[in-house]
């Protein structure tokens, strides 16, 4: 098992009183700097339990405590992108409500591929390795990030009753929006055309009726000053054609807020209520 951590050690010598003051120093600054990184340490993204699973890392936070007469309750992390240090620091406050909940955290790094089928079975992998051989529920909650949410919705879509809930940081819910068709169809091995003349298959925003149907609960916390992943075009057009099809799906719209780091994004206690009440 890999962690993603560095150790530093401290060669000391001592020949003389000046060299000696000068060690002195140089200990108490590596006391505070061992101290600091300890405390990082801590943190869930600091030191992931990394692996591997069809050729693709992953990693798998599990809490201290588990009640090991049932399987483990998880949340899904999506866009798992470990080169790119996703899932970050702004993902630790949620991730450590989440442990203290006796709930996993896991993720597999499938690619910067905006929620391609690819994608979609490397994910899979990781599940049937989890609740194959590890104890895990067969119903993981998904927490979608941006274009995370490309991915988590297209695999919710396809697998409606293996999944307890979704919820979304700004999630990205329309390829048009974002990333474009014109990129998107890249990933997807076909022209911009033939991507749109595919999009029944592939833009979340367009697959909720099996979600709707095996009522799988939505949240999303998107800001309406969002340019990147317009409101509208995402996580409104998700909330709004959802509840059309009976499905139930709580929107929080913060006003004044793009796509960005603020605060209320990452340590949104709504969301975290949410997320523990459906994967409990």
């Amino acid at each position: 098992m890999q962690r993603c951590t560095k150790s530093h050690a401290v060669l000391v010598a001592t020949p003389s009183r000046q060299v000696w003051l000068a060690a002195v120093i140089a200990c108490a600054l590596t006391m505070v700097a061992a101290a600091w990184s300890s405390a990082a340490a801590q943190s869930p993204t600091k030191s992931l339990p990394c692996f591997e699973i069809t050729g693709h890392r992953a990693f798998v936070i599990v809490p201290q405590k588990v009640d090991v007469n049932r399987p483990i309750p998880w949340v899904a992390y999506t866009p798992c992108l470990l080169g790119q240090n996703l899932p970050g620091a702004g993902e630790d406050w949620m991730f450590e409500k989440f442990l203290a909940a006796g709930i996993a955290v896991a993720g597999i790094d499938a690619g910067d591929t905006h929620g391609n089928p690819q994608s979609r079975e490397i994910f899979t992998a990781l599940y049937d390795e989890l609740i194959t051989h590890r104890g895990f529920s067969a119903k993981p909650c998904f927490l979608a990030r941006s274009r995370g949410g490309l991915f988590a919705f297209n695999w919710a879509a396809e697998h409606p009753d293996q999944v307890s809930c979704i919820a979304g940081i700004y999630p990205v819910c329309d390829l048009e929006s974002y990333p474009g068709l014109e990129k998107a169809c890249r990933d997807y091995s076909c022209s911009g055309e033939e991507l749109a003349q595919q999009l029944e298959k592939h833009n979340p925003v367009a697959r909720l009726a099996p979600l709707a149907k095996a009522q799988v609960p939505l949240f999303a916390i998107h800001g309406d000053s969002d340019t990147v992943v317009p409101l509208e075009k995402n996580s409104g057009a998700v909330a709004l054609r959802y509840r059309n099809l009976g499905g139930s799906m709580q929107l929080i719209v913060p006003q004044g807020q793009g796509h960005n780091f603020w605060e209320g994004f990452f340590q949104c206690q709504e969301l975290v209520d949410f997320v523990i009440q459906n994967a409990k």
